[in-house]
């Protein structure tokens, strides 16, 4: 039988995903996986159960009323849950917390098979997960708890949704307690996860992309990448990669091996230090010509520190370009959760 993975995206950052029969309506699919989705008729009359789907084909029913879901709402991507039959993967965006809906977060161990150094910059990690492989969106995050310390960190996946080896791109940050948890760490230990989380994720693709990574951000669009090849997407893509060293650049061979790939995906780097011989200097705003921008009919996803968010902000803003969408997630080195749009 034909099944479908919806991913219900929650106020609070808590990703859950749920298996929807063929023609069995996501409310009660829901409720089978024991996730209490608004609800009050369950008839297509009060409109209680209004979700956003952000993604995915579907059905939305004749057993609704106007009052329930104007025919605006439904063209804008609104649907009732307890009318909606998917027939394609869906992510659908819930109004209300995962708490309230009476579901918590998912929780997995895994164990550290390789911890590959950087330079001074960053530490790949790659870990086997205990079990099935986990289920996310391409850009999500987890938290790692760190051994013995009592705190955990986030990072986003570096790997894409649907194996059991995972990855994650990690600065290095001096004293910090991930960084030295991994520099003694041995493979074979074992780390609890939590997650996925986070509203940084690819959507579906309709128009050029521009990704802009900031240091270790580079991680989420590895994973947008990866899901992007396998999809054999023929789709404009460009990724800027800002660092603030020649030795903050890791990573590149994997983002040029996508250039053989993905037919239309390109990218350049850029160096802020001064002294370097970068051929490109400065900002990311800097390397950012009016034409990559296609006038507005772009997709824009930028993951990096808050700096370099709020500087393409800015820049959007005194352009006068704006993008048909922008999707960013600010991180900063020592912090346990993140903050996305």
């Amino acid at each position: 039988m034909t099944s479908y993975n919806i991913a219900l995206n929650f106020e609070d950052g808590v990703t859950r995903f749920v298996e929807c029969k063929e023609d069995e309506k996501v409310l009660d699919a829901a409720f089978r996986n024991k996730i209490n989705l608004p609800m009050d008729c369950s008839d297509g009359v009060c409109g209680t159960c209004k979700c956003r789907a952000e993604s995915g084909s579907y059905d939305l029913g004749d057993d609704y009323i106007d009052d329930a879901l104007t025919a605006d709402e439904a063209k804008s991507g609104l649907v009732l849950t307890c009318q909606m039959k998917p027939s394609s993967d869906c992510v659908i965006a819930v109004p209300t917390t995962s708490t309230a809906c009476k579901t918590g977060q998912q929780k997995f161990a895994a164990t550290v098979v390789q911890i590959t150094p950087h330079n001074d910059a960053a530490i790949v990690l790659e870990l086997e997960v205990d079990g099935v492989s986990p289920v996310f969106l391409p850009g999500q995050y987890v938290n790692i708890d760190v051994p013995g310390s009592g705190l955990h960190r986030s990072y986003s996946f570096s790997s894409a949704p649907g194996e059991r080896r995972i990855g994650f791109l990690i600065k290095k940050i001096p004293g910090g307690v991930m960084s030295s948890w991994l520099a003694q760490a041995q493979t074979g230990e074992k780390l609890d996860i939590i997650g996925p989380m986070g509203s940084f994720y690819l959507r579906d693709v309709r128009r050029p992309l521009l990704m802009l990574a900031g240091g270790t951000g580079l991680a989420p669009f590895l994973s947008m990448l990866e899901a992007l090849a396998r999809e054999n997407s023929q789709q404009q893509i460009h990724l800027i990669y800002g660092v603030t060293r020649d030795l903050d650049l890791v990573l590149v061979d994997q983002i040029e091996a996508y250039t053989k790939r993905l037919a239309n995906f390109t990218y350049s780097t850029v160096v802020a230090e001064e002294s370097s011989s970068h051929p490109r200097k400065g900002w990311v705003t800097q390397h950012m010509p009016a034409e990559m921008l296609h006038g507005g009919d772009i997709d824009v996803y930028l993951c990096g520190p808050p700096p370099m968010v709020d500087a393409v902000r800015n820049h959007f803003d005194e352009s006068g370009v704006v993008p048909n969408s922008f999707h960013y997630e600010k991180f900063t080195p020592n912090a346990s959760a993140k903050e996305a749009a």
